[in-house]
């Protein structure tokens, strides 16, 4: 098969699967699935993916270059590095996103680097803040049994439904589709935020109801919208190609 033909017709096949995802039966609850190990999964269908032109909402966070719309918690400039390589190295506190969003779908691009001398929660980790109040994990959990702190989970409140994580030192990418919470007339929440994360391009939580915020974000509120903050957790956690579009 022609390879350009073989690209269209993999990347065509994600977006597939993410509508399914996003359609399908609510992921009812926090319990570990049982689901076997996934071994390196090889490259994703969506690394490098171009953001959407299907409209013009699409917001570029970071585009290789510039790290201007990034800030820290106290307000100042945030001072995380551009690489050479157009990637962004995490550095000193945590990074928040200057624009904040309703309901949205993230595209975003990560790598843990080797830390074979680390364990656990010290094995490169971070982690991506959704209205910088619920975390889904980055960590080096390679080959480990899915659990509620290990890569792709719901920090602390869900397992991911499958381990989809590379090998660290490679490039990985989470395509998340996120619904705020909706409040009703006298700003109570009547309706949970819900989440559908593919990591790798495999579906790890497939519109997860999302019964609470979790610990380390900007605070413990549900709101109607909010930025999106990555962790800075001490550990050189890179990220590339980040890019979200509003769906609201």
């Amino acid at each position: 098969m022609n390879c350009c033909k073989f690209k269209y017709w993999y990347g065509a096949a994600a977006l597939v699967i993410l509508t399914i995802a996003i359609t399908a039966k609510p992921q009812g609850d926090s319990r570990a699935t049982n689901q076997p190990i996934a071994g390196d999964p090889g490259p994703s269908a969506t690394i490098g993916a171009k953001p959407s032109m299907a409209d013009d909402k699409t917001a570029v966070l970071f585009n290789g270059s510039s790290w201007s719309g990034w800030k820290s918690k106290d307000g100042s400039q945030s001072q995380w590095v551009v690489q050479d390589d157009g990637s962004i190295k995490s550095a000193g506190a945590d990074a928040v996103s200057s624009k904040s969003f309703g309901d949205f779908q993230l595209h975003l691009e990560f790598l843990c680097p080797k830390m074979p001398d680390a364990k656990g929660q010290a094995r490169s980790n971070s982690g991506v803040y959704l209205h910088g109040r619920y975390e889904i994990q980055i960590l080096d959990t390679f080959g480990q049994d899915p659990s509620k702190n290990g890569c792709g989970a719901l920090y602390n409140i869900a397992p991911p439904m499958v381990n989809a994580s590379r090998p660290p030192g490679k490039w990985q990418t989470y395509d998340i589709v996120f619904r705020a919470p909706r409040f009703d007339d006298e700003d109570k929440v009547s309706e949970l935020p819900r989440v559908t994360v593919l990591h790798n391009g495999i579906v790890i939580h497939n519109n997860l109801e999302v019964k609470n915020t979790t610990p380390g974000g900007l605070d413990r509120e549900m709101v109607k919208t909010g930025p999106l903050l990555l962790q800075f957790h001490g550990d050189p956690v890179r990220y590339g190609n980040i890019w979200i579009r509003p769906l609201d």
